[in-house]
C-alpha cells in the first residue's frame, strides 16, 4: 500500500470523529426547526392582541358621486360588531348614518345597513391592512326611499395596546338606484365614498388560544415520539 501523507491522515481521523457530532446538529437543526413550523401553523397572537369579536365606532365624512355637479363633503358616524371566523376572516355587521350633499341643491341624511366579508391581512401583528366586500340596504331618513347596494373598501389597523385597534378606512357604495339625489339622468345609478377613523373594541378568544396552544403541543410530542421511535430502530 502506497503511504498517505500525514495531513490525509489527520484529515480522515478528524472526519470520523466529528461526523457523529455533525449528525447530531443536524438532527436537533431539524428539531428546532419542525417545532418551528409547527408553531408557524398554531400562531395565537392574534388572540393576545385581538379577539374573536369586535364591538367598533367611527366618526369620518361622506361625499356623494350623482347627478348634480359640487358634491360637498358631509358627516358620517358608525358603529357595527364583527365575528371572527378564523384570524383571517371575519363577518361584519354594521349601522351608518351619513348625509349626502351637493352645494346649494341638496342635503339629504340617510342610513345603510351593511353586511361585509373582511380579510385582515396580518392578523398576528399590530399593524395590518385589511379588506372587504358585501352588500346592504340603504335607506333615507325615515325609511321614505330604500334600495339595495353593494360596497367595498379597504383600510389600515394599528392596535394601539392589546385588544384595542385605531383604523383608518374608506368604502366604496354602489347603489341599485339613480334617484338617491332626487334626480335621475344619465345611464348609471348612483354611488357614496366614505372616509373615517375608528376603534375596535376587542374580546373573546381565550378559549381558542388555549386549544391552539394544547394541538400545538400535542403535534410537537407526537413528533418527538415519531423520531425516538426511528432512532431507536
Amino acid at each position: 500500500m502506497i503511504a498517505q501523507p500525514y495531513y490525509i491522515k489527520v484529515i480522515a481521523f478528524l472526519g470520523v470523529f466529528l461526523l457523529p457530532f455533525v449528525v447530531l446538529a443536524q438532527d436537533d437543526a431539524s428539531e428546532e426547526n419542525n417545532k418551528a413550523r409547527i408553531k408557524t401553523v398554531y400562531r395565537t397572537e392574534f388572540y393576545d392582541l385581538r379577539g374573536t369579536n369586535v364591538f367598533d365606532i367611527a366618526l369620518g365624512t361622506s361625499v356623494i358621486n350623482g347627478d348634480f355637479v359640487d358634491p360637498m363633503f358631509e358627516i358620517y358616524s358608525h358603529f357595527g360588531y364583527k365575528r371572527f371566523l378564523s384570524p383571517h376572516f371575519g363577518i361584519d355587521i354594521g349601522y351608518h348614518k351619513f348625509n349626502l350633499a351637493y352645494i346649494d341643491t341638496f342635503n339629504e341624511g340617510f342610513m345603510s345597513f351593511d353586511v361585509n366579508l373582511e380579510w385582515t391581512v396580518l392578523p398576528h401583528c399590530r399593524f395590518s391592512p385589511f379588506v372587504f366586500a358585501g352588500a346592504g340596504l340603504n335607506a333615507s331618513n325615515h325609511f321614505k326611499e330604500t334600495a339595495n347596494k353593494f360596497q367595498g373598501g379597504i383600510g389600515l389597523e394599528y392596535i394601539a395596546t392589546e385588544k384595542i385597534g385605531v383604523k383608518l378606512y374608506t368604502d366604496y357604495n354602489y347603489v341599485l338606484s339613480d334617484t338617491l339625489d332626487g334626480l335621475e339622468a344619465g345611464d348609471s345609478d348612483d354611488t357614496y365614498f366614505r372616509l373615517a377613523v375608528g376603534v375596535n373594541f376587542y374580546f373573546g378568544g381565550s378559549k381558542m388560544k388555549s386549544k391552539k396552544l394544547k394541538n400545538q403541543a400535542t403535534v410537537i410530542d407526537s413528533n418527538l415520539l415519531n423520531d425516538e421511535y426511528y432512532i431507536k430502530k
